[in-house]
């Protein structure tokens, strides 16, 4: 993140992995959509790094909201935010959480100093209580109009749970924005599914204010990720190889090139289930890569199939 000086004003800018993380997107993705449509008219630093603005960050998020949901990013990438949010079905009044000070409760003593530090309102957040624990957060009053609950909390384990969701229920919060260094994968998926926004602590708090109107506005806070059951292989290795021992009496050598295909994205399709993933994006992108290659798999496999009846070619028991 950085400054830039606009107006006779300070803005606070993102650098293109900030603002995508903000966004809720592969910084990969952000990059494709820039060179393709150009959607976001990025400033440029001194050094040509991309800077976005925070409301050009809000417009990536509800960017990457409709194409989750199937809308085609060429389409989209012509439509300004007042249009997007039009397609979400966003109201005034979560249109306007964007523009005001977020009202919020800060868990974390490390966090509530650092967001003292910074002075008041700089932040875009209007602090209503703090306290130094989660554990705490039962006490804080639960009429002091705060919307979003901040917890801090550098290790995330699996006993955070049950204090975070008291901590919301005893505040009446609309959101919860959790922060954290280290979490397991499962932690992070079970204080999604109880509707908190989890995220890595931030380097700079001026991420701070669009995570908290994320949670609000429902950015990135799918409560169960859909599943797509990919048809288990109807071809082994075993399979493979004898369909390529006979093909390799015929002239035509598509048998041998589809085993090949075959085994090679096969292959690719087990290591990326079988990935390490260093962060829930990381499980992410493996889940999806594994996914991709399922389905490859099954196209090529629908081949092989038809090429094999054909030809005459020998099949697994299981198709013969």
């Amino acid at each position: 993140m950085t400054q830039n000086p606009k107006a006779g004003q300070e803005r606070i800018m993102y650098r293109t992995g900030a603002a995508a993380r903000l966004a809720g997107l592969p910084v990969e993705t952000l990059r494709v959509w820039e060179r393709r449509y150009s959607l976001s008219d990025a400033e440029r630093s001194e050094r040509g790094q991309r800077l976005y603005s925070g409301e050009q960050v809000a417009r990536l998020g509800l960017l990457k909201q409709l194409v989750d949901q199937g809308h085609s990013i060429g389409v989209l990438a012509g439509l300004n935010r007042d249009q997007l949010q039009s397609m979400l079905g966003l109201d005034g009044q979560a249109r306007a959480v964007a523009a005001a000070p977020v009202r919020v409760l800060l868990a974390g003593a490390i966090l509530a100093r650092r967001v003292a530090a910074m002075g008041p309102g700089t932040l875009g957040l209007d602090v209503r209580g703090q306290c130094a624990r989660v554990d705490a957060a039962v006490e804080l009053p639960p009429d002091a109009g705060a919307d979003v609950l901040v917890v801090e909390q550098a290790e995330l384990d699996d006993a955070a749970l049950a204090p975070i969701v008291a901590a919301r229920n005893a505040t009446g919060v609309a959101a919860v924005v959790v922060l954290y260094r280290f979490c397991s994968s499962a932690n992070i998926r079970a204080l999604r599914a109880q509707g908190c926004l989890v995220a890595r602590i931030p380097a700079d708090l001026g991420e701070l204010a669009l995570l908290c109107q994320s949670a609000l506005t429902g950015h990135r806070l799918p409560l169960q990720e859909p599943t797509v059951a990919v048809a288990p292989p109807r071809f082994d290795e075993e399979a493979l190889a004898n369909i390529t021992a006979a093909g390799n009496r015929m002239s035509c050598e598509c048998p041998r090139h589809l085993s090949e295909l075959l085994s090679m994205v096969g292959s690719f399709e087990r290591y990326s289930q079988q990935c390490a993933s260093r962060n829930p994006e990381d499980e992410a992108m493996h889940a999806a890569l594994a996914l991709a290659s399922g389905k490859a798999r099954v196209l090529l496999e629908e081949a092989m199939e038809q090429l094999a009846r054909a030809e005459r070619l020998p099949l697994p028991k299981n198709l013969a």
